[in-house]
């Protein structure tokens, strides 16, 4: 069995045992955290929400918050003497998904 969830903004595919990284949760490692935004619920039968699956939730549980590595935002104009470096550090929250309930 497998569902759709959003959070963050995005979309993700989850099964129950896969591990994930979302963007940062406010929970602490070891807390439990319920996604209740399932777009799609599938497996012998497909539920499709309209927008989101009735009752459907996502049960996980979080296991630590980190943050990603550092990249580079370096901007650049030539013959203009401009240039910018800039870094940035995503913070994330990994989570491991143990039930679908649909």
């Amino acid at each position: 069995m497998y569902a759709i969830i959003e959070t963050g903004g995005k979309q993700i595919k989850v099964e129950e045992g896969q591990a994930i990284f979302v963007e940062k949760l406010n929970a602490e490692a070891g807390e439990t955290v319920t996604f209740d935004k399932v777009l799609m619920v599938g497996g012998d039968s497909v539920k499709v929400g309209a927008p989101t699956v009735e009752g459907a939730t996502v049960t996980a549980k979080v296991e630590k918050q980190g943050r990603a590595k550092k990249i580079i935002v370096f901007k650049y104009k030539s013959k203009k003497n401009y240039k910018r470096k800039q870094g940035h550090r995503q913070p994330y929250t990994k989570v491991v998904i143990e039930k679908i309930n649909a």
